[in-house]
């Protein structure tokens, strides 16, 4: 029978609030912004005073860390389930502030009405209302003397007595004594064992994941500064998203006089959303750059101070991890490192954020970029093995399945064979003529609209600076960033009217990019009947469709957007092989555009 690896007991709120107090237990959230309402807080007093149970909490105790001296340091227990209602108590009960959405510190205030035992949250007009205590905060001060606040309220609300209101706070005060169930995860089990726990004990189900981990680690180690790194991170993904968000930050004054708001300020003034990285995202990339690791679980077990060849826990190991993830992250948010990456990003063709369907391909070309500037490689080459790479990971679809296991191998492989020979040996083994001849067609056989290989085809024709469907100036380049349509080649309505399901008619290689009133005007017209009146259009007959009026240019325009000969001939009865057709024009186009890159 396995060993119980974790204890489940009942603990006093006051004792609680003791173990924070001493640090034996550590909340990496408290900074972060309290995204319980007032309600909720006040809601919660209540089930407390009625002796409803408020849940568990779920701490995962850090290990015994070996110190430079030769003794130990007992490992604190990690919160990590629990911060919201261990905050919204400290806040409440204690009259600890908050640090709310727009990252200001305010008063979270619950009132109480003795006689009707009662709790609301407090405003302006129960300030006013003698029959409430406006803050239950003062109720638990060990300063206030309940005599003389039995006694002030009484004389205010003469219709109440001595003993009715000693008993009604003297209940609210008890509240403390509560029991709130606390499961402690022994400080040996893994990170995918802490998960599940937390999964099945969380009626939410919601997983933790291993940058969650990481992140609370991160939060709760104040001696090597992780508790600004943690801001830091929180805040560039903010910023990254918001830049507006620029002026609130300025509320966090420690965070502001910190070299980590210089390093991130630049982002005031970017509203590029080409990459707007989670936090997950941001510890994968410095992670993996600076430590030559994939696997996130390593970093945590890093971050406690792992040796992982002793097996044992080491202080000298704590602090060289953040030392060395803090000069990932700075790596991560230098202006200059950043920006270039987006513009090589761009330079592939991939000027949206819409056309990046992996955001894995994405860090991994990130983490290519910072290693190959940290090994000294000229800017040029870093250009064509970042472009090439991240377009070959979605070609492949090389992180879309086991992300950690092969960002862990990539990285290893970079380093011991070098970029040059490791991306060849991937491309020629992947990339082959059998994959370009046969299996991308066949990739393209599909009306998944989140696929990957209409992106891929959207991106060559931006990079060919090809122009739209039927467009004579207009490129694809602009219609993506602007304003275009999806035309569909053999018009839906067209398909649907002939019986055509949405899997048939939303095929990808049915797909082109065009000007809004080129497909307005073709509406749902047999290809037949508007490619036959486009040859008329450039013979000197009526202009229906855009503006090109000579046979060459449309012809360019066709090869531009792989559209198959022989379209004026085509009816409902030629949709399939004119969809085979396309694919592999479009699967050479991709083979183009990727060797060109």
């Amino acid at each position: 029978m396995p060993t119980q690896r974790y204890s489940v007991t009942q603990v006093p709120i006051r004792n609680l609030f003791a173990w924070i107090d001493s640090g034996e237990i550590a909340i990496p959230e408290i900074q972060r912004p309290f995204v319980w309402d007032a309600v909720k807080v006040r809601k919660m007093l209540d089930s407390l005073f009625m002796g409803y149970p408020v849940g568990y909490l779920i701490a995962w105790r850090n290990p015994n860390v070996k110190l430079k001296d030769g003794t130990t340091s007992s490992g604190k227990r990690i919160i990590i389930d629990g911060q919201q209602r261990i905050t919204a108590l400290m806040a409440a009960i204690l009259g600890f502030e908050v640090v709310n959405k727009d990252y200001k510190r305010v008063r979270i205030k619950i009132a109480f009405h003795p006689i009707k035992q009662q709790f609301e949250v407090s405003n302006p007009a129960i300030e006013k209302d003698v029959s409430w205590l406006p803050d239950i905060a003062d109720v638990f001060d060990s300063k206030t003397s309940l005599f003389n606040l039995v006694t002030d309220y009484c004389q205010k609300n003469p219709g109440a007595t001595n003993d009715e209101i000693f008993s009604s706070i003297e209940s609210l005060r008890g509240i403390v004594n509560n029991q709130i169930g606390l499961i402690d995860l022994d400080s040996e089990l893994d990170i995918e064992t802490v998960t599940e726990i937390f999964i099945r004990v969380n009626s939410a189900g919601v997983p933790l994941s291993q940058a969650d981990f990481a992140m609370s680690k991160i939060a709760v180690n104040e001696i090597y500064g992780g508790n600004m790194l943690r801001k830091a991170i929180d805040y560039f993904c903010h910023l990254a998203i918001a830049p507006e968000f620029f002026q609130e930050l300025k509320n966090d004054e420690d965070f502001a006089n910190s070299e980590f708001m210089h390093q991130m300020s630049w982002l005031r003034r970017e509203n590029d959303d080409l990459y707007d990285p989670s936090y997950t995202d941001m510890l994968r990339v410095a992670f993996t750059s600076e430590f030559r690791r994939g696997r996130l679980e390593d970093l945590v077990a890093l971050l406690s101070g792992r040796n992982f060849e002793t097996r044992q826990y080491e202080d000298v190991i704590v602090e060289d991890s953040f030392n060395r993830l803090e000069k990932g992250i700075n790596q991560f948010m230098n202006e200059d490192h950043f920006q270039r990456f987006i513009m090589i990003i761009r330079s592939a063709g991939f000027v949206n954020a819409s056309m990046i369907r992996s955001q894995n391909s994405l860090n991994f070309a990130y983490i290519l970029y910072l290693t190959l500037r940290d090994q000294g490689f000229p800017n040029a080459d870093i250009d064509l093995y970042v472009r090439r790479w991240f377009v070959m990971s979605i070609l492949t679809g090389r992180y879309s399945s086991s992300p950690e296991s092969t960002f862990d191998q990539d990285i290893r492989q970079i380093h011991e064979l070098g970029v040059e020979k490791y991306a060849d040996i991937l491309i020629r083994g992947q990339l082959s003529d059998a994959f370009w001849k046969s299996v991308l067609p066949q990739a393209l056989n599909t009306s998944v609209a989140s696929s990957p290989y209409f992106r891929l085809f959207e991106a060559a024709q931006v990079k060919m600076i090809d122009t739209g469907f039927l467009s004579r100036d207009i490129i694809v380049r602009d219609l993506i960033e602007v304003q275009s349509d999806v035309h569909h080649i053999f018009p839906r309505n067209y398909l649907k009217k002939n019986g055509m399901s949405r899997e048939q008619y939303n095929q990808i290689a049915n797909y082109a990019v065009a000007q809004s009133e080129i497909n307005i005007a073709i509406g749902s017209k047999e290809p037949k009947i508007y490619f036959s009146q486009l040859l008329d259009q450039c013979q000197g007959g009526p202009k229906r469709y855009g503006n090109i009026t000579d046979l060459d240019s449309l012809k360019d325009n066709f090869r531009a957007n792989c559209i198959p000969n022989g379209m004026e001939e085509m009816t409902f009865d030629d949709y399939s092989s004119f969809l085979s057709e396309r694919r592999v024009l479009m699967a050479q186009k991709i083979r183009k555009y990727f060797e060109d890159l």
